[in-house]
């Protein structure tokens, strides 16, 4: 845990119970050994990278959070600088909750999880749009997805202010249809080539047995 994600969520009311439930001292600990900057370093951008899909919480001017999943291939959320995220912002149910939100607040948390692996990626920051801007156009275009169907509204960037590796505790374990074919393609192989030989000995005894009976 990097410093500054401590800085940014162990509150006083935070620390108050880690300092009842026996946690605070473990947590001080930690900060001590931790590095202070906010820049990814190369696990963490290399753990993005992988990822096809993202959870964001936002604050609306209601003071209630709200989650939004973001999915697309591997690669989607691209890490521009140690410190810069980017995404293409394609065009969904038209409900514009987040983009409302960042006109609010312009801070966000995002959760990036790898399920078979039980990791998650926790990074706290700050968005910026481009929609309608000088910089929209270029960085639209750049962002791009090969699937020409997807509409791009915006990009938004994430300047990242801290992160956290979770705990893998507690998170189950879950499979793309990507990932289990993967798996299972050693299987598949020898479930054909059983398939192959199986009819090539049933095309054996076929002719024998018409040899047999002429």
């Amino acid at each position: 845990m990097g410093r500054r994600f401590q800085e940014l969520v162990f509150t006083p009311l935070v620390k108050q119970h880690q300092q009842e439930r026996g946690s605070r001292r473990q947590y001080e600990r930690m900060a001590e050994q931790s590095p202070s900057g906010s820049a990814l370093g190369p696990d963490e951008q290399a753990f993005i990278a992988l990822r096809d899909s993202f959870y964001m919480a936002s604050v609306g001017e209601t003071g209630w959070p709200y989650v939004q999943h973001r999915g697309g291939p591997k690669g989607f959320v691209r890490v521009i600088e140690p410190g810069l995220l980017g995404f293409a912002d394609l065009r969904g149910n038209k409900q514009y909750i987040s983009l409302g939100n960042f006109d609010h607040d312009a801070r966000v948390a995002l959760f990036f999880m790898d399920y078979p692996n039980q990791t998650r990626l926790k990074v706290l920051g700050r968005v910026e749009v481009h929609e309608h801007d000088s910089q929209a156009p270029a960085l639209i275009e750049s962002f791009r997805p090969e699937d020409k169907s997807s509409v791009v509204e915006r990009v938004i960037l994430i300047h990242v202010e801290a992160f956290d590796w979770n705990c893998p505790q507690h998170i189950t374990p879950r499979y793309t249809a990507e990932e289990i074919q993967e798996v299972i393609a050693p299987l598949t192989e020898r479930l054909a080539k059983l398939d192959a030989e199986n009819a090539r000995l049933r095309e054996e005894l076929r002719a024998r047995s018409k040899i047999e009976r002429a």
